[in-house]
């Protein structure tokens, strides 16, 4: 707190609008196009955020690299793939020349690319039709590292399979099972999924296995 203005509070505020701007525009009411974010992560995120949302938290300025660059000149534009029924719709960081390129923060570099994010760029690959894909992992203290993928024909297949799976539960007002993952800690959905409920005071061991009784 500096004088009498809270300047943490107006950073948070700065990147909660910035994020409202630059992600992906979603129009819950169009159940027939289906964003790749939506079914490369929690099926059951998704849906929420289609029928029933509620904002999430934003750690940072660093979580917001990848949609600002997309909004920037030099940022790709979205594009579709038509499923016949169905379109499947996505837009990369950056696309230059055959090469896909999509920018993700992290609070540490990762050995492997997470699964999600693979999914997601191999999906930009098939929608605009190009061959190479590169991942870009950045931290906070401008730490970075990359890593290439090739496309894949099975993985794709899985992000159609999902697309068809959300579409049917979105028209059938289902929400989809869980899929639990180190995700669900952060998510603003966590209280529909699972117990929220502190205990009001500490147990020990003894009480819980019974060798507090007489």
């Amino acid at each position: 707190m500096m004088g009498d203005r809270n300047y943490r509070g107006l950073i948070e505020n700065a990147i909660e609008s910035i994020g409202r701007e630059i992600d992906p525009k979603v129009d819950a009411k169009d159940i027939k196009t289906i964003h790749i974010h939506e079914v490369v992560r929690c099926l059951r995120r998704s849906y929420y955020d289609r029928v029933d949302p509620k904002d999430t938290e934003r750690t940072g300025f660093n979580d917001l690299v990848g949609g600002l660059l997309r909004n920037m000149q030099y940022g790709a534009k979205s594009g579709e793939f038509d499923l016949q029924d169905l379109k499947l719709k996505g837009q990369p960081d950056m696309i230059i020349d055959d090469a896909v390129i999509i920018f993700r923060s992290a609070n540490e570099l990762p050995e492997l690319p997470h699964g999600d994010d693979v999914l997601y760029l191999n999906a930009c690959m098939f929608i605009f039709n190009k061959i190479d894909g590169i991942i870009i992992y950045l931290t906070g203290d401008r730490k970075e590292v990359s890593f290439s993928l090739s496309k894949n024909n099975k993985m794709f297949e899985e992000v159609v399979r999902r697309v068809r799976v959300l579409n049917d539960l979105l028209k059938e007002q289902k929400a989809p099972i869980l899929e639990p993952s180190v995700e669900c800690m952060t998510c603003q959905y966590y209280d529909r999924c699972y117990i929220n409920k502190r205990i009001g005071r500490p147990i020990g061991l003894r009480e819980l296995v019974g060798l507090g009784k007489d």
